[in-house]
């Protein structure tokens, strides 16, 4: 039986909102788009990670704001509706359905195979249906890869075997544990962290490289101290060695040190895998597994010019916003192409991705938040450039004084001595994430202190740290 071959302009693997915003991209520039997706369309983001988190999250956060502000606390009279939360956190993943998502990309023009999708030739994609069912789909121009990336599960001993939560399974649960350890220190495991013990869990955080490890000293030591506050035991240093689930359901886990943490979960929060393992790619000299290496351009690395390869999957930067600003840079460089224009990859060019190296801004949504861009003072050190920082107590701030009692924060900035500019912020307190993009225009736009002075923050606000950030580092 002849197999029937469609055949596009453009083919993306994955259709979470890396691979969705390629193919919005593609299809605005006049380019005829299928996308392929074996899962929900909307990813990852949509319904196990950034919407159902920040919906957990948010409801704490609000109640410790208020708790926080005199005149206000005293309406408060209960705790959190665990059942309403949860509730709220459903309706932000769509009650885990993808019918709007779907609505979207016909309504876009793009065209949804439903499947595994198997590269198994030059511009050649087969989509295996759940019923076994196989379609050939041909591209004229270009196949993107954008599958994202999933939870690592570590070769700890007995861990696979006890059933262990990964983010997913944090994001959906269905109801509150009792007692949860958390392994791992990171986003992940932190907001976790601070999101069930908000929800009534009593919960163990095991962090084996500390708290927070990428981000600036001063906002680990914060979250730490929140954390224990909240009830949570912080163990720094600690490793887990073993884990064992017994017949009665409970989780023990033992650690490096011979300590024995018993709990009724565990969540593994240490890192990402990339979702490249049954994609074909050694139909093509790739080998399957692994991250996917890219150039400036985001093609793939060791493949021909038709292939590239967006969001987690390429490892520049594992965040949903910097994966949909590649996958638009990339959309319309493959427009361009097609139109056999050159594509400006040049830096901070209409189709590069500089931003991925210069100013990658981040929010840890933990009690303070953690909003921060561009490099930290250890990595701005380590690219060999002559900074100096600068620090300032956010509570010190008028601003912070009106927002909530007993206000806790720092802000810190790094800036390249050599071309007077800011290469590196981070803010630490309560509600900062709304600060940060002004930061990062500073950073994106390379915008000179001197000028900077000229830029006057409003009184009383909270943003006002930038005129004290100005007056410490001195004209």
């Amino acid at each position: 039986m002849t197999m029937t071959t469609l055949a596009y302009d453009v083919i993306v693997i994955g259709a979470g909102p890396v691979g969705e915003n390629v193919a919005d991209r593609a299809v605005q520039g006049g380019l005829s788009v299928a996308i392929v997706e074996r899962e929900l369309v909307g990813g990852e983001c949509s319904y196990w990670a950034c919407m159902p988190t920040k919906a957990l999250l948010r409801s704490s956060a609000a109640l410790r704001a208020v708790r926080k502000l005199p005149g206000a606390r005293e309406a408060v009279t209960g705790d959190l509706d665990v059942a309403a939360v949860l509730a709220r956190r459903d309706s932000f993943s769509s009650y885990w359905k993808d019918d709007g998502q779907v609505s979207w990309l016909e309504s876009a023009g793009i065209v949804l195979h439903r499947g595994q999708g198997r590269i198994t030739a030059a511009r050649t994609v087969e989509v295996t249906g759940a019923d076994g069912a196989a379609v050939t789909l041909s591209a004229r121009h270009a196949v993107v890869v954008a599958t994202g990336s999933s939870a690592l599960v570590p070769d700890i001993a007995g861990l696979r075997e006890s059933n262990p939560w990964t983010s997913r399974e944090a994001a959906s649960a269905k109801q509150v544990p009792g007692r949860l350890v958390v392994i791992g220190a990171g986003v992940v495991g932190t907001e976790m962290a601070t999101a069930f013990a908000a929800l009534g869990s009593s919960v163990t955080l095991l962090a084996r490289d500390g708290v927070l490890p990428q981000a600036e000293p001063f906002a680990g030591d914060l979250v730490v101290e929140s954390l224990r506050e909240a009830g949570v035991s912080v163990r720094i240093g600690a490793e887990a060695l073993a884990v064992k689930r017994d017949e009665s359901g409970t989780v023990h886990v033992e650690t490096a040190d011979g300590e024995q943490i018993e709990a009724d979960e565990v969540l593994v929060a240490i890192g990402r895998t990339p979702n490249t393992r049954d994609l074909g790619l050694d139909t093509i000299g790739l080998q399957p597994g692994g991250w996917l290496a890219v150039d400036e351009a985001l093609r793939v690395a060791g493949a021909e010019d038709w292939l590239y390869a967006a969001g987690d999957v390429n490892r520049r930067v594992l965040l949903t916003h910097q994966g949909k600003y590649q996958a638009r840079q990339l959309g319309d460089a493959i427009v361009a192409r097609a139109k056999g224009e050159p594509a400006d990859t040049g830096a901070w060019g209409r189709h590069a991705v500089t931003a991925d190296e210069r100013a990658v801004p981040q929010v840890v949504f933990t009690e303070p938040e953690i909003a921060s861009v561009g490099l930290t003072a250890a990595a701005a050190q380590a690219a060999g450039l002559r900074t100096r920082v600068v620090d300032y107590d956010l509570g010190a701030v008028a601003g912070s004084s009106l927002h909530a009692e007993g206000f806790k924060g720092q802000a810190r900035m790094v800036v390249d001595e050599d071309r007077s500019v800011i290469v590196g912020f981070t803010l630490a307190g309560p509600d900062v994430a709304e600060l940060l993009h002004a930061a990062t225009i500073a950073i994106v736009g390379e915008v000179p202190i001197d000028r900077l002075w000229h830029a006057v923050p409003s009184f009383p606000t909270v943003s006002e740290v930038w005129l004290r950030l100005l007056e410490s580092y001195g004209r």
